[in-house]
């Protein structure tokens, strides 16, 4: 049997686009990490300049040098530089009574070529790290050609050993020639001619000795005179305003790394949803508009024109919904208290034109209180004294649902919402928090105003595979009401019994009766 309806996709482990928008948006993070490593590694410069320092270069002959080689030998005497042979040497030269241990900690060699050797060397002055230098290039230079002589020398020796001992042999095989007497035996002639033959073969093996012992000799000199300094030890000039520049841009961009790894880490630690997709899916509701962060300080004439066409839009929506309906609407921000009260006294002078409204402050700062009003905007109470406004008197309630909320105060702001959420601010779990509660209260959410949103966001904030979380007519509210507007798993749930009965329901608020001015309850 082949389904037609289409499989949900899998949701990915890590969304490489949410993560991107999120690293973005903390650009604070990790601009902050760039300039103080900016400033760290400039002013590191010039707390901690470089020591005096001093460099030299050795050009070494080896014996067994060829064209292929890969820097072995090269490697092997930057090796032997480093052991306390050679430091001692320098050392004992210098007339220091510094351990070769600790000296080791101050010179370093760096093979350039397959035959260059570069030794740097740091000292307290200028004048020590020369004479350190010079020191350390004579004493590699001398311990190299001790180990190229006695290598030849060793050489030489062993081949005439050897050749010794084809002498002595060449001496016997002459005493035999000498011992044997003429005569006409075939087997004795044959003999004797293999002694000749065997007294030639000694000859030439002397003689090949003799020469191989002679050139082991001869190149010895050849390696010691290769062997020497081709550039003079002097002491290494360091340049401030460019030491700064380099620590600088190394610390700009070690600071940038670590900004941007402490800031993908944070995001993908905290959850926190920022595209509009990811909102809108956690609160189960669509986004209808995206607003600019109200800032604090006031907006001048170098505000955007779409920003506050945008919030006009706004108003007009917010002033729609309102006046289709009789049940009172509430706003109710996550982590945009400013922008949202706002937004409420915006819609608030939209209605006011067609009678009295009034706002409601179920916000737990000041901030609708300290909002700036003209004396024709209309009143501003506490919930405490939502009470005693009139029922005849338009209400629009301005609340919260961050956490420490109480839920069951919301319904009295409003029986219908609108939230105000800002991007990034709570986390996904937080947000499955406020849409289950406010499920729990049967308060529909109209939409989601999304506040501070990412520019570059192009992910849809709209709702296709949810039922109808917002209903908007009297006919609607009372399927609401008797479950028929309820998801279906819950309508199953109370025919076969497994879920709350209509006994067990919340009591409902007062509200306004569509289409009179009499309360029902």
């Amino acid at each position: 049997m082949t389904s037609t309806a289409s499989e949900p996709s899998a949701a990915p482990l890590l969304d490489l686009q949410a993560l991107v928008v999120a690293v973005r948006r903390r650009r604070r993070l990790w601009c902050s990490m760039a300039l103080l490593g900016l400033l760290v590694g400039g002013v590191a410069a010039v707390l901690m300049p470089p020591p005096p320092a001093a460099v030299t270069k050795v050009l070494v002959a080896h014996k067994e040098d060829q064209p292929n080689d890969t820097g072995t030998l090269i490697r092997t005497d930057v090796a032997l530089l480093g052991t306390t042979r050679i430091a001692g040497q320098a050392l004992r030269s210098l007339k220091s009574t510094a351990k070769p241990e600790d000296f080791l900690q101050d010179y370093r060699g760096t093979g350039l070529t397959n035959n260059l050797l570069q030794i740097d060397v740091t000292g307290d002055s200028d004048a020590q790290a020369v004479s350190r230098a010079e020191a350390l290039a004579d004493a590699f230079i001398a311990d190299h050609v001790r180990r190229m002589r006695e290598t030849a020398q060793a050489e030489a020796k062993a081949l005439l050993d050897q050749r010794d001992r084809m002498r002595d042999e060449l001496t016997t095989v002459n005493k035999t020639i000498g011992d044997r007497s003429p005569g006409s035996d075939p087997k004795a002639s044959a003999s004797l001619e293999s002694l000749f033959a065997r007294r030639a073969e000694l000859n030439s093996r002397i003689s090949d000795f003799d020469q191989r012992a002679a050139d082991a000799r001869t190149g010895t000199p050849r390696l010691v005179a290769g062997t020497q300094i081709v550039d003079a030890p002097r002491a290494v000039r360091h340049s401030l305003p460019k030491a700064a520049v380099t620590n600088a841009g190394i610390g700009l961009a070690l600071g940038l790394v670590l900004g941007l790894v402490l800031a993908a880490v944070g995001t993908v630690v905290a959850d926190r949803p920022v595209l509009r997709r990811e909102i809108a899916a956690n609160l189960g509701a669509s986004v209808i508009a995206e607003l600019r962060r109200t800032r604090r300080r006031p907006a001048g004439p170098w505000q955007l024109r779409r920003t506050r066409a945008a919030y006009e839009r706004l108003t007009v929506t917010l002033a729609r919904t309102a006046r289709g309906s009789a049940e009172p609407l509430s706003l109710l921000e996550l982590g945009c208290a400013r922008s949202t009260s706002v937004i409420a006294l915006n819609a608030a002078r939209a209605l006011a034109a067609e009678g009295q409204v009034v706002v409601i402050d179920g916000l737990p700062g000041t901030d609708l209180a300290d909002s700036r009003r003209t004396p024709d905007d209309p009143a501003v109470v506490s919930g405490e004294r939502a009470a005693a406004v009139p029922a005849q008197v338009r209400r629009l309630g301005v609340g919260s649902v961050a956490p420490g909320t109480a839920w069951t105060d919301l319904r009295y702001l409003g029986s219908r919402t609108v939230l105000v959420v800002r991007a990034g601010y709570g986390s996904a779990a937080w947000l499955h928090t406020v849409a289950r509660q406010l499920t729990d209260q049967r308060i529909p959410v109209i939409g989601v105003v999304l506040v501070d949103p990412d520019p570059r966001d192009r992910t849809d904030g709209t709702l296709w595979d949810r039922p109808n979380t917002a209903p908007r007519g009297p006919y609607e509210r009372l399927a609401w009401q008797l479950g028929t507007g309820q998801p279906r798993t819950e309508r199953l749930a109370r025919q076969h019994g497994t879920g709350p009965s209509r006994t067990e329901r919340p009591s409902m608020s007062a509200a306004r009766g569509p289409g009179s001015d009499q309360e029902a309850r």
